[in-house]
């Protein structure tokens, strides 16, 4: 399967909104439509925050992937987070997720990140194969996050 990869655009909200959404009730997020269209409008007019692709099938988006860039000292500069990443359901198992990755690794490289970071969540282990397959490895550490409003 020839798979595009194609940054998204403001004009791409309407399309990529049903992908978000079908993500979020997958990974039992809660979704708020409202909320979801200015973060990703918000991200998609800053370059620097990182990019959204929509992924193609021909002219079907059967998913998405946001890469968003950071800096470590740790890891001794620029880094990167896979911080969304969304096939189809009925287009998993195809070796999309691996494409998705390479793509991802690829678009690092171009800009200098030297470390590539996602987080899973513990009970979707087909993610956990894929990812380990691909290089991932688990540290030994939580990821925390404190909300700031």
């Amino acid at each position: 399967m020839e798979l595009i990869f194609r940054v998204a655009t403001r004009a791409d909200l309407d399309s990529l909104l049903p992908l978000v959404r079908a993500y979020y009730e997958f990974d039992h997020l809660a979704f708020d439509e409202g909320i979801a269209r200015t973060a990703l409008g918000n991200f998609i007019d800053d370059p620097t925050f990182g990019r959204v692709w929509l992924i193609y099938d021909e002219a079907e988006a059967i998913g998405y992937l946001v890469l968003t860039l950071g800096y470590s000292l740790e890891y001794g500069g620029r880094d990167a987070f896979i911080d969304e990443v969304y096939i189809r359901a009925e287009y998993r198992g195809h070796g999309i997720g691996r494409q998705a990755m390479a793509f991802a690794e690829t678009q690092c490289r171009a800009v200098g990140v030297r470390a590539l970071h996602l987080e899973v969540e513990r009970d979707n282990t087909n993610a956990h194969a894929l990812y380990r397959k691909v290089g991932f490895v688990d540290h030994d550490r939580y990821l925390m996050t404190k909300r700031i409003s």
